[in-house]
Order: C-alpha cells, then sequence, then structure tokens
C-alpha cells in the first residue's frame, strides 16, 4: 500500500470507501466549519429560495469531500473491508 505525504486529518474508514472521523484538530475544524455554515445557510436560506441554499450548499459539500479525500491517512480513498488494520 502506498502512503501519501501531506497532512491527515482524517482517518480512512476501516469498512466501506471514504473517511471516518477527524484525527487532528484541523478535521475538527474543516468538520464543524462545514456543519456550521451548512445549518445556519439551511436556517436562514431553505424556506425562502432553496436555489440559494443549494447554490452554497454543493460547492461547500464538494470542497469539504475534496479537501478530506485529500488528507485521509493511508492515501487514496478505496473501498475497505476491515480486514487490514494497517491501512488506518
Amino acid at each position: 500500500m502506498t502512503h501519501h505525504e501531506g497532512p491527515e486529518w482524517f482517518h480512512a474508514k476501516r469498512y466501506g470507501w471514504g473517511a471516518g472521523l477527524p484525527c487532528a484538530w484541523q478535521g475538527w475544524a474543516l468538520l464543524l466549519g462545514y456543519a456550521l455554515v451548512a445549518i445556519l445557510s439551511g436556517i436562514f436560506l431553505a424556506e425562502r429560495s432553496l436555489i440559494a441554499f443549494l447554490a452554497i450548499l454543493v460547492p461547500l459539500t464538494l470542497l469539504f469531500v475534496l479537501i478530506a479525500s485529500r488528507t485521509t491517512r493511508g492515501g487514496a480513498w478505496r473501498w475497505r473491508w476491515g480486514k487490514n488494520k494497517d491501512s488506518w
């Protein structure tokens, strides 16, 4: 398995595809910031303008996923079956 060089803010999931919980303060800050902006935009925009809400939420989610995928411990996201504990 190849390890990437760079920051490691999230654990790789043991089962499935993607990232698990944050393992560094930067990951927690990113997750908290994402949740805060998503909740606040939902509170203030969802009932008034669904288009404005989606215009904020969709790019925000894509950015969050991109950052999380590049800062996950163990490298690229791939399907994991849980057998190799060294992968995270």
